[in-house]
């Protein structure tokens, strides 16, 4: 079963309004992070389960989202903001800047429609067919 999409906007938008906010205090940056963390180790996000009680529908009348897609896009999101966190602990703010904006950027525009982390495992895969299969 797919994860209904307004959850998975639901954390598009907490990921964008922490970020946000983390670019003025970046220790803010460590609740995106560590709901990634949780995310990824039980597979199961908290902001995606609060947000369920919310959704007026049954859940299987939302448009799914696929849930391995789901879990590559936190898997980026959460690398790019633990390494935002340590930027900025090392005192190297442009960087920590920048790893911020790239995931505010992705999770922003995945809200418009584009998510650049399907792109990136759509190509990867086709990358791996294609090696896979011209090896022979």
């Amino acid at each position: 079963m797919g994860i209904p999409k307004p959850l998975v906007q639901l954390n598009q938008a907490f990921i964008v309004l922490t970020v946000v906010v983390g670019l003025f205090i970046p220790a803010v940056l460590i609740l995106p992070f560590a709901i990634g963390v949780i995310t990824l180790i039980t597979r199961k996000n908290p902001v995606i389960s609060f947000g369920k009680r919310f959704l007026r529908k049954p859940l299987n009348s939302y448009i799914p989202e696929d849930p391995e897609q789901q879990r590559f896009n936190q898997w980026i999101a959460t690398i790019c903001l633990g390494a935002a966190l340590v930027f900025f602990i090392v005192n190297i703010p442009a960087l920590g800047y920048a790893f911020s904006l790239m995931v505010m950027a992705a999770a922003g525009t995945a809200l418009m429609g584009y998510c650049i982390g399907c792109t990136i495992r759509y190509r990867y895969m086709m990358w791996k067919h294609k090696r896979l299969n011209t090896n022979h």
